[in-house]
């Protein structure tokens, strides 16, 4: 691999370990290098830059910890949701998730599902402010938006946290609103628009090229003055991938501690789960959720962005106690 650059995917596993992933609750002693057009190699040392970032505690979000596993719930506020769009009243629907245990909610008035369309901000901004005025207060509220306008007009609301699934790619001065609020930001991986997200996505390598565009996403953050302290990223499930890219990601999540943020993860009734599970209804994708969230989780991934409150909490409690891990419990 020499002249080329190298990636160390920590291999987290049970019992004793050398470290602590981003200073949480899983082990790793050993990595996986990864190079284009390499195939994986296994070592037991990495750069001590790479080691540090890997390791390091992730800094609270707004006084949320990042030493156990979170859960993040969604909240739409649009009538077109591939979920749940227009089912059930948001506001209602906020204090229910909080209710069932939500750490954190993700309040979205823009469908940005496969083939969805531009919303106007004026009626991104009326869908999302009454449900951010009804819970204001009760706990880490997040905007799910892709615009400065409708984030602005959120933060006065009450949200504490932007979560762009554009990754600052769809509006330049979005950069600017978050720095000078001092919330943290979510930036997601996307390839392409959603109305032409999903048409023949490709990638030489989808994992590094994920890696390599996040790195980019986080340089342009800093560079625009919002530390790396109150930055998340999100690797994009779905949004310009197919399904073997989606289970590429999956299955070697835990390389994108490297960057040195929380990761968070959306995968909730999504269309993978539908087809490998056999679900064509978006409804009962539940336990192949809660699948994927748990092998997450055994990767470190820290907060978990999904539909069924209460169903990925019961499981997050059973897996903390078959592990015996007190540091993980919700």
């Amino acid at each position: 691999m020499s002249g080329e650059r190298r990636y160390y995917r920590p291999l987290p596993g049970p019992g004793p370990a050398r470290w602590r992933l981003a200073g949480g609750w899983t082990g790793f002693s050993g990595f996986e290098v990864l190079a284009r057009g390499r195939p994986p190699e296994h070592c037991d040392e990495a750069p001590a830059d790479i080691l540090a970032a890997l390791a390091a505690p992730r800094a609270p979000l707004a006084g949320l910890t990042m030493d156990r596993p979170r859960i993040m719930g969604i909240v739409n506020a649009t009538p077109d949701s591939f979920s749940d769009g227009g089912q059930y009243d948001p506001a209602a629907q906020a204090e229910a998730l909080l209710d069932a245990g939500a750490d954190l909610l993700d309040i979205g008035g823009e469908s940005t599902r496969p083939g969805a369309t531009e919303v106007p901000v004026a009626d991104e901004i009326a869908r999302v402010l009454p449900v951010l005025r009804a819970v204001a207060g009760h706990t880490l509220l997040s905007v799910d938006t892709r615009k400065a306008e409708v984030a602005e007009a959120a933060l006065s609301a009450g949200a504490g946290m932007i979560n762009d699934v554009s990754g600052f790619d769809f509006d330049t001065d979005l950069p600017g609103v978050a720095a000078r609020a001092g919330v943290p930001v979510c930036l997601m991986h996307a390839q392409g628009l959603p109305a032409d997200m999903q048409d023949d996505p490709r990638y030489g390598d989808v994992v590094l090229d994920v890696y390599d565009a996040l790195e980019a996403r986080i340089a342009r953050a800093e560079a625009a003055g919002i530390p790396r302290r109150r930055i998340i990223v999100d690797p994009g499930i779905g949004f310009g991938k197919t399904e073997a890219h989606n289970l590429a990601i999956l299955r070697r999540i835990s390389l994108y501690h490297g960057l040195g943020c929380p990761i968070l993860l959306g995968v909730s009734r999504k269309r993978l789960i539908g087809s490998i599970g056999d679900s064509p209804v978006a409804t009962g994708r539940g336990p192949g959720t809660l699948a994927l969230t748990l092998a997450a989780v055994a990767q470190g991934v820290q907060i978990h962005r999904v539909h069924d409150v209460a169903q990925i909490r019961q499981g997050l409690r059973l897996w903390q106690a078959v592990t015996n891990n007190d540091e993980a419990g919700t």
